[in-house]
């Protein structure tokens, strides 16, 4: 081979190399940052429009209301639009083709929220955003009228939905918004699926998984839902805990009763049930139903992997309030990786200005049981009703009948309900290398890896029916009062979220 040929050939792998970096690249961390500041205002404008839409999944007409608004909102963005239906509610899947035959990532977005108590909220609607500023005495409002690229990052957005998931998801539609009208194309084909009914467990969902299996078909699933590490630093999970719920109901006598006249005669329902559900953990708050904890080991490589985040256990007591934390795992993050059991809610009788002077007829116990890959729901609600059989109760599915009250001195109902199954992706996989490196890009090292996330995610139909690996990208503030009165998402999270959805969206596929 002669020098120049030899000469031409090196130059072209050069060219060929830096052609392959710059594609890597299509922005860079100062392009993202730009763009970001660039159409945050007007990006804010829409998200507090999206606000103004009641959103409680248990509605059909709010449904259609989001159904159209998303409908539009992925047409104009260019993407195929498609209504998936089964016999439940609504899903829609937007698609957008940029490399025909190439690799596809799949997007999870949660458009409704939680039932909203107006009166609970400081500001005359949930669905009317405003703007508030943390000072010494509390939060004040701040008009929207001071609203512009002067803005206090620490401001916070209060509205039902604010965090989870609409301004996530609205970070995300920003994302795309930016590449379309600067004309930048990823390394993939983009689809995204959104879940109307979210907080009612999704139940529609796995159905139309499997219906549409084809069409979702992804490499990956990335779920825009979720709430930052404790840090605020942003975040990556790799994994959600199912639930499964429990209602116990035990029963006294067929009537409230004057504790004057029956006490001493009448055996009080609140003392059985106490009993009961005391003795259900140790004093380290170690749960002792036999069984509860079988098949989790946790390898001093996976402890490891699961403690890398940036946690002072020391200043979480102190933040919670706390003087020790349940030995249930050594860390906050290792306590993540077991099945919980928590009573949730009680009732019996009344109190405070409302109490009175009764033996009450009934006492109940929620409780939800928090799940990991290891521990399936239908076993552990045996698990427990199990116990419960084991320490003398009759368990009953509806109300109790005279012949079952006359011959049962415990007696209670039992109910269940199995909502999401837990997932979890490795830390160390392909997809979370990638992810990864899309972080390092605009944020070094300052960004989370977690493991798993406490909260529960409808996610693993798409790994049961599609076997992609999902992880969640995290962009909410972890003090933002998520599914309670006073919803907020802070300002300078929703930015670092255009930022976070920018840098995954232009990450070149391994």
């Amino acid at each position: 081979m002669n020098h120049s040929l030899s000469v031409t050939i090196v130059f072209l792998l050069l060219l060929s190399y830096g052609t392959t970096s710059l594609h890597a690249q299509k922005m860079s961390k100062a392009q993202i940052l730009k763009a970001a500041d660039e159409y945050f205002l007007p990006a804010v404008e829409v998200y507090k429009d999206f606000l103004t839409m009641p959103n409680d999944g248990h509605y059909p007409e709010q449904i259609q209301t989001h159904v159209d608004w998303c409908l539009k909102t992925f047409g104009e963005l260019g993407f195929e639009t498609k209504v998936l239906t089964t016999e439940g509610a609504p899903q829609v899947f937007a698609q957008k083709t940029y490399k025909p035959g190439g690799k596809s990532l799949l997007f999870y977005m949660q458009i409704d929220g939680q039932p909203v108590d107006t009166a609970a909220w400081d500001q005359e609607s949930p669905y009317q955003p405003v703007l508030k500023e943390k000072t010494a005495d509390g939060w004040k409002n701040i008009s929207w009228a001071e609203f512009n690229k002067d803005f206090n990052p620490d401001w916070r957005v209060f509205a039902r939905s604010a965090s989870d998931s609409k301004g996530p998801a609205m970070a995300f539609i920003t994302a795309l918004k930016i590449m379309k009208e600067k004309d930048i194309q990823p390394d993939f084909n983009i689809k995204a699926i959104m879940d109307f009914q979210e907080e009612m467990g999704s139940p529609s969902l796995p159905p139309a998984v499997k219906k549409y299996r084809d069409l979702m078909d992804a490499e990956m699933l990335l779920i825009m839902d979720g709430t930052r590490h404790l840090s605020n630093l942003p975040t990556l999970t790799f994994g959600a805990r199912g639930i499964a719920t429990v209602s116990i109901k035990v029963y006294g006598a067929k009537r409230d009763l004057h504790s004057g006249q029956y006490g001493n005669f009448s055996p009080n329902p609140v003392f059985k049930l106490s009993k009961l559900i005391a003795g259900m953990k140790d004093d380290d708050g170690r749960v002792v139903i036999p069984g509860w904890y079988d098949g989790i080991q946790l390898s001093e490589k996976r402890k490891a992997l699961i403690n890398d985040v940036p946690e002072d256990q020391k200043e979480i007591l102190r933040s919670l309030g706390i003087a020790q934390a349940d030995k249930v795992g050594s860390t906050y993050q290792e306590a993540l990786q077991y099945p919980s059991l928590n009573v949730r809610g009680l009732r019996a009788a009344w109190v405070g200005k409302e109490v009175r002077t009764i033996i009450p007829s009934e006492a109940i116990a929620e409780i939800d049981m928090r799940l990991v890959p290891e521990s399936d729901g239908a076993r552990q609600v045996k698990l427990l009703r199990d116990y419960i059989e084991s320490h003398g109760f009759h368990l009953i599915e509806g109300e109790p009948t005279d012949e079952e009250r006359a011959q049962y001195p415990k007696l209670a109902s039992f109910t269940y309900r199995i909502g999401s199954k837990p997932f979890r992706t490795d830390l160390d996989s392909g997809i979370g290398e990638w992810l990864g490196s899309a972080m390092q890009r605009i944020y070094g090292k300052n960004y989370v890896r977690m493991a798993t996330t406490g909260g529960s995610q409808p996610i693993a139909p798409f790994i049961s029916t599609l076997g992609v690996p999902a992880v969640s990208i995290r962009i909410p503030n972890p003090d933002n009062s998520i599914h309670a009165p006073n919803e907020n998402l802070r300002l300078g999270n929703f930015l670092e979220g255009i930022q976070m959805c920018l840098a995954v969206l232009t990450q070149e596929l391994p």
